[in-house]
């Protein structure tokens, strides 16, 4: 019986420390850090855009959604792959604030470049 505990806790102890050791690699079939943040922006893009407009919700979505499609489409991504990949990072909540902080600067360096300098 005693022996029977021993394996157990040493069992326990491997399976906690196996965990622990767990790759930062992200899972295949999955899209990249860098690619998720890109499509994020262009997403947000397409919103603002779409946003800027005098359209109500409904009709503001109905042609959000087409866009969306086609854009995924355009890149390769399926929705298969896209589910995989929200799945993953929305479960890895330090890896997907690295993917919104790349969107954040992303989306800052685009807001410089884009406004005319103040005037000195």
């Amino acid at each position: 019986m005693a022996q029977l505990r021993k394996i157990s806790i040493v069992g326990i102890i491997l399976v906690i420390g196996l965990g622990a050791c767990q790759s930062d690699k992200e899972p295949e079939g999955i899209l990249s850090k860098e690619q998720l943040s890109a499509l994020f922006v262009e997403f947000y893009l397409a919103e603002v855009r779409i946003g800027n407009t005098t359209l109500v919700r409904d009709s503001a979505l109905q042609l959000f959604l087409p866009f969306e499609e086609s854009f995924l489409k355009e890149k390769g991504v399926s929705d298969s792959v896209l589910r995989k990949t929200y799945t993953y990072y929305f479960s890895n909540p330090s890896k997907l604030e690295q993917i919104y902080d790349a969107v954040i600067d992303t989306l800052s360096l685009r807001e410089q470049k884009a406004s005319p300098p103040l005037p000195k």
